[in-house]
């Protein structure tokens, strides 16, 4: 696959998971610009280590890009454990998706999601996203509006990655 198939796959992941290109040049390490020339195709060259943060941000970490191997991974349990890690209580998925999809936590589970916002890894975070989106049939921005609305409230310290 080349580098203008490959940004051709990875506009259109990016509009199905509700980002904006600043959104996932930020949650990738990209400058905007580069994002934008990678999707128009006028990108000349980007390095493979490039090309892999912004995949696997994405859920696009096989050889070659597809969401396949993404469907098989279940990223709200993953963050749900992520979020448990440090904590007698555990977090609960269904606790987890509810909270994203409403941008409400309980005072209870504040610290678990602190945790999660600050510490997991970004794709981490993209997965559970787009996991919530699908099932409570909301558009993924609008819970990525909610994470956005999380981690100013909690005061995380990764907030600016997240708005």
């Amino acid at each position: 696959m080349n580098l203008i198939e490959i940004g051709h796959v990875v506009g259109a992941r990016r509009a199905e998971l509700g980002l904006t290109q600043t959104q996932l040049a930020h949650l990738s390490g990209l400058s905007r610009q580069t994002l934008v020339g990678l999707e128009n195709g006028t990108l000349s060259d980007l390095g493979v280590n490039r090309v892999g943060q912004v995949m696997a941000v994405l859920g696009l970490e096989s050889a070659t890009p597809d969401i396949q191997a993404r469907s098989k991974k279940r990223g709200l349990w993953m963050a749900a454990k992520t979020a448990s890690v440090s904590y007698a209580h555990e977090l609960a998925p269904e606790v987890l998706e509810q909270v994203l999809a409403s941008g409400d936590v309980p005072p209870s589970f504040a610290p678990h999601l602190t945790h999660l916002l600050d510490e997991a890894p970004v794709p981490t975070i993209v997965m559970a996203v787009e996991e919530v989106a699908a099932h409570a049939h909301l558009p993924p921005r609008q819970v990525w509006r909610n994470v956005a609305k999380l981690a100013e409230a909690l005061s995380v310290h990764r907030r600016a990655l997240w708005a």
